[in-house]
């Protein structure tokens, strides 16, 4: 990575759970992110609390404008996931910095990996060095819903 993407101007990035907009968050999710559609609030509320939260909020009004999560043991793995970015905040590199906060948040662990998945933004990832899995054979999942 040549380029190490910037907070846009008027922006700040939190980990402070208090500073979570839940209503905001679920409706973002639940409404308009094609793998947490319908995601029921009760539900969300319990992959927050089981999660370490990022937000990123305008400076000016506190307003919260993006959303990730990490599920991790904070010591070999990580799996981020529900990133979402306003839809009026778009187009700025918000979600660019947002997961390169995240990723340095995550690099003093000595993490093995992180992982994510994504149906339409590896090119968003990708500039930040996430690569498609070198043995995905080695890879499996259990359905449960």
């Amino acid at each position: 990575m040549t380029d190490i993407p910037s907070l846009p101007e008027g922006y700040e990035i939190s980990t402070d759970p208090a500073r979570i907009d839940v209503d905001r968050v679920h409706r973002w999710l639940a409404g308009d992110a094609y793998w947490a559609l319908d995601r029921p609030r009760e539900k969300q509320e319990r992959a927050m609390a089981g999660s370490l939260n990022f937000g990123a909020y305008e400076k000016v009004s506190g307003d919260q404008a993006a959303y990730a999560r990490v599920v991790t043991d904070g010591a070999t793995f990580a799996w981020l996931c529900d990133v979402y970015v306003d839809r009026s905040a778009r187009g700025k590199g918000l979600g660019t910095a947002l997961v390169t906060a995240v990723c340095d948040h995550l690099r003093p662990l000595g993490l093995r990996r992180v992982l994510l998945a994504t149906h339409d933004a590896h090119g968003v990832y990708e500039k930040l060095g996430f690569k498609a899995l070198d043995r995905p054979d080695r890879w499996m999942t259990l359905g449960l819903e």
